[in-house]
């Protein structure tokens, strides 16, 4: 059994932010991938798509987002009347930033009709110009309510890869998109971890590439990680995801226990968000992310069908 001590949010610092967002009229939302003291102070935790339907939802007037750029600008379109601010503006996302606009329009008249599905992770202007989005939880279900045999997956090869094999009646293109944290696991770590620990459960994200995701023995999205291990019998796990989640499987798992890889399993833009980053944009209101109505319209189209689609 493991000892876990919550993080310590100084009273000063707790008080200094309840205060602030009662005057603002705000509420505070953080991806679990943020750092845990800023998981202490949120309202809600969550995944990237959940915390933005989250803020649709809420009937705080302020949006203070803990994430990376582009959940930001999802929560934007979502809920237009808000105001959203990025907790720490410099908190961008490698694999968003591995496609663009413009890129994805020379794509798509390279395929002449080809539609587009988007993994949520990637930029306003690439939903935009999106058939349908998708997250890491529902991308199968998406994929298969496509009537179109083959399909563009954007940016995310690997997570496109991985539902390959639960559609094979489908044709998936690839876009050679990656999460950084998630690309740089190890297999050889990852074959020690499991000869160390053979009573343990390998749970990973499929950002990962094919060859770690072979060796798992759940592979899900944040949420479903998290959900895993509650619902488990198992008591021991490997988990294969950003070290965020540990925070929240840690506290709400206390008889279990947890091994992680050497290699580090941390999204640096992730962790840039602080509780100084929190006070700042309650106190200046800064920075506002707002997506053009141009954008914002046909990216909120693809959002809006991939959520009419049925779970499985």
């Amino acid at each position: 059994m493991e000892d876990y001590a919550l993080p310590v949010v100084p009273d000063g610092v707790r008080a200094a932010i309840d205060h602030l967002v009662a005057k603002r009229e705000a509420v505070i939302l953080s991806h679990y991938y943020c750092r845990p003291e800023i998981h202490e102070v949120a309202h809600f935790v969550g995944d990237s798509l959940g915390l933005s339907q989250e803020a649709a939802r809420n009937p705080a007037k302020v949006i203070i987002f803990c994430g990376v750029h582009f959940m930001a600008e999802t929560a934007s379109i979502l809920c237009p009347e808000k105001t959203v601010i990025l907790a720490n503006i410099e908190a961008g996302c490698p694999m968003a930033d591995m496609i663009t606009g413009d890129a994805l329009a020379a794509r798509k008249k390279e395929l002449n009709g080809v539609p587009v599905l988007t993994y949520v992770n990637s930029p306003a202007a690439v939903k935009a110009l999106s058939d349908i989005c998708c997250t890491s939880a529902n991308v199968v279900a998406v994929l298969r309510s496509l009537p179109s045999k083959t399909i563009l997956m954007t940016p995310d090869k690997n997570l496109a890869i991985h539902a390959q094999k639960f559609t094979p009646e489908k044709e998936i293109l690839t876009w050679p998109g990656f999460c950084p944290t998630h690309h740089r696991l190890n297999l050889a770590e990852i074959l020690a971890l499991k000869e160390a620990h053979p009573q343990a459960e390998v749970l990973a994200h499929p950002e990962c590439q094919p060859k770690i995701l072979k060796e798992a023995h759940f592979i899900g999205s944040t949420s479903g990680i998290i959900k895993r291990v509650a619902d488990s019998s198992k008591k021991e796990f490997i988990v294969l995801t950003e070290e965020g989640v540990l925070h929240p499987i840690r506290k709400n798992n206390p008889g279990k226990v947890f091994f992680t890889p050497r290699t580090a399993m941390v999204c640096p833009n992730m962790k840039k968000n602080s509780l100084e980053n929190i006070i700042s944009a309650l106190e200046n209101m800064d920075p506002v992310i707002k997506v053009p109505e141009e954008i914002r319209i046909p990216a909120l189209r693809a959002v809006d069908r991939m959520m009419a689609v049925p779970r499985d």
